[in-house]
Order: structure tokens, then C-alpha cells, then sequence
């Protein structure tokens, strides 16, 4: 069913009495999800910090060099993240546990993107676990280089008492490799030492003074978040090699982002074809990129 309305769409509820989600139709973006007793396990959204709940990083993950995409030696512009994210969705395929939002190329995203594309985004409840998908299917006649990301930002801390300072992050495998980290305009700069533990990286406001933490590749394909007793969320990414993590500080959430892409290095002057975590999507073929969240404990 449909209740509420923001940017000129109802959201869409989901509920199976131990998850209930809520959508919006706006950038197909997740803005609700609460456990069975109603606790809210996303961001409080404080705009004092920051607006989003769960944006769609698409056809670009971060930030290009001067906004610019470069293709064949054209160049097109196109903000931070790609513009999936500020546009409408059509629910498709809606019951009381499921919805499926799309859109496809317009003049508008022509201008920017110039190849003919459907992405749907899915969601399903199923026990304690929401699954979304996401479908990018290429819908022109030539090959199609494409970037994605999920960013959903999560409470921190989460709802069960805990303070923050009890949150951390526990990997699948331990995770040594140094991470990426990005200037002040959002690009790709220096390594940096990795702050994980073996497998645990404990959360602190102070991790994120210098914008977010960016695992590239990251080894693991899920983790688990929360205190260290307590309900906690499992979320699994197994067709994403990178990581981002972020926060500001003093927020009232911890944005986990499984990506197919990355930002432009700095001085990244290439052909978008030709940049890391582009994939190639040959003309009628899809691609699917799935995130799990399940509530445990």
C-alpha cells in the first residue's frame, strides 16, 4: 500500500510484522527501516548533518574530476554520485513485501549519460532480512560503461541502549590492506593506514575528521554492525569489491556502502570506459547488484 507523500510521490510501505520498510518513489531511495517493536534502525536524517537516508550511486560512485565524465572525447557533466539519485522512480510489481521501482533514460540523462539504460531497484522483507536488488540493464545498441553503489546510513548508535563508543564494524576475514582516502573536493588522493583491528573496526567520530574510509578492494562480502551485545545488523554485498564507510562527526549515523566504482583520482583525465570499477554492459544484457541487511541477536 501507499501513505505518506514527499517530493510529490507516496512512499511505499512494506511489512511482514518483523521488518516494515518505507520507500520513496524519489531516487527509489529507502528512508524508513524498523525492527518488529518499531525501532528505527536508519539515520534521524538531522539535516543539521545530513539530509540522505539511502541515495542510489548511479551511473558514477563519487565525485569526477571537475564533474566532468569524459567519453570518446566528449565531455559530459554530471554531479557527485550520478543522478539516479534526484530522480523519479515508477513502483512496479508492489505487494506487502516486495516493490520493485524503475526508470529508464530521458532527454535529461541523455544529456549526461548518453546511452539508453533501465535500472530497477527491489526490495523484499523475508524474516528479519531486507533484500534489495538492484537490475541495470542496457537498453541501446552499444556497449555501456557504468558505475554503482549502495549508501544506505544506518543509526548510530543503534536503538537496543548501547552508547556509541560500543559500535563497531566485524568483518568476514580480517582486512590489512590500506585504504584510499579523498581530498577535500571528493577525489581519490594518498593511501592511508587501515584502523581495522584484525577483523574489528571500532567506531569513533574521529575516523572520519578526514571525509570517509574507503577499502579498495575491500576482501570481505559481509559484516556485522552494531555493540557488542545486542541486537545487531548483518549485511551481506556479494557482488560489490569495494567499501566505503562514512560518517560526520557527531552524527547520529554510520552510512555502510558497498560499491561497483570509485571517484576519480586526483588528475584523472581518462576515458570513463577505461577508469577502475567501470564495468562494460554489452547492448541487452542486465547486471544485478545485491545488499542484505538482516537483524540478528
Amino acid at each position: 500500500m501507499m501513505t505518506e507523500t514527499r517530493d510529490k510521490a507516496p512512499f511505499v510501505q512494506l511489512s511482514n510484522g518483523t521488518l516494515s520498510a518505507s520507500i520513496n518513489p524519489f531516487g527509489a531511495e529507502l528512508s524508513s527501516l524498523r525492527d518488529a517493536d518499531g525501532r528505527e534502525l536508519m539515520t534521524d536524517a538531522d539535516p543539521a548533518f545530513w539530509r540522505g537516508r539511502a541515495p542510489i550511486l548511479f551511473p558514477i560512485v563519487g565525485r569526477l574530476n571537475d564533474d566532468v565524465l569524459w567519453l570518446d572525447g566528449d565531455s559530459y557533466r554530471m554531479e557527485k554520485h550520478g543522478f539516479a539519485r534526484r530522480s523519479m522512480f515508477d513502483p512496479v510489481d508492489v505487494t506487502g513485501t516486495t516493490a520493485s521501482f524503475r526508470m529508464t533514460d530521458n532527454v535529461e540523462t541523455y544529456a549526461q549519460f548518453p546511452f539508453h539504460f533501465l535500472l530497477e531497484i527491489s526490495f523484499a522483507i523475508a524474516d528479519a532480512t531486507l533484500v534489495m536488488t538492484a537490475t541495470i540493464g542496457n537498453s541501446g545498441d552499444t556497449p555501456m560503461p557504468f558505475s554503482f553503489g549502495w549508501h544506505p546510513a544506518f543509526a548510530w548508535p543503534l536503538p537496543y541502549g548501547h552508547p556509541r563508543d560500543d559500535h563497531r564494524i566485524a568483518f568476514e576475514t580480517q582486512e590489512p590492506d590500506m585504504l584510499k582516502g579523498l581530498t577535500p573536493e571528493g577525489l581519490i588522493a594518498e593511501d592511508r593506514p587501515t584502523p581495522v583491528d584484525g577483523k574489528i573496526l571500532r567506531l569513533a567520530d574521529a575516523l572520519f575528521e578526514r571525509d570517509a574510509l574507503i577499502w579498495n578492494p575491500i576482501h570481505s562480502r559481509q559484516l556485522c554492525y552494531g555493540a557488542n551485545t545486542g541486537p545487531q545488523l548483518d549485511i551481506s554485498f556479494p557482488d560489490t569489491p569495494r567499501l566505503g564507510i562514512w560518517t560526520k562527526p557527531g552524527a547520529h549515523y554510520i552510512c555502510i556502502e558497498p560499491w561497483q566504482g570509485i571517484a576519480d583520482p586526483v588528475g584523472y583525465q581518462g576515458d570513463f570506459c577505461d577508469k577502475p570499477g567501470v564495468m562494460m554492459l554489452a547492448p541487452a544484457a542486465q547486471h544485478r547488484i545485491e545488499m542484505r541487511v538482516t537483524v540478528s541477536g
